[in-house]
């Protein structure tokens, strides 16, 4: 397992796609090389929407995803 250290959580409880993702992307645009923000996310779809764009861009690494009851939470890193 990757080790990683939280540096902000967002909450896109109750948003639906491609909110998720959108507000990722605004968030992560704001933090530094190497920090990691949680993504906390209702919408299962999440899963697979944020898995990939974070495959599919630049700067960006998914380091863990898990789903805790009906909350699925999204763990990704600014690599640049």
């Amino acid at each position: 397992m990757t080790q990683y250290e939280v540096t902000e959580t967002l909450d896109v409880t109750g948003q639906n796609c491609p909110m998720p993702v959108v507000k990722t992307k605004q968030n992560l645009d704001q933090l530094a090389e190497g920090d990691v923000l949680e993504v906390l996310a209702t919408d299962p779809g999440s899963m697979s929407d944020i898995a990939g764009w974070a495959k599919t861009t630049d700067g960006v690494e998914l380091v863990d995803q898990v789903e805790d009851d009906d909350v699925y939470k999204h763990y990704v890193r600014k690599t640049e």
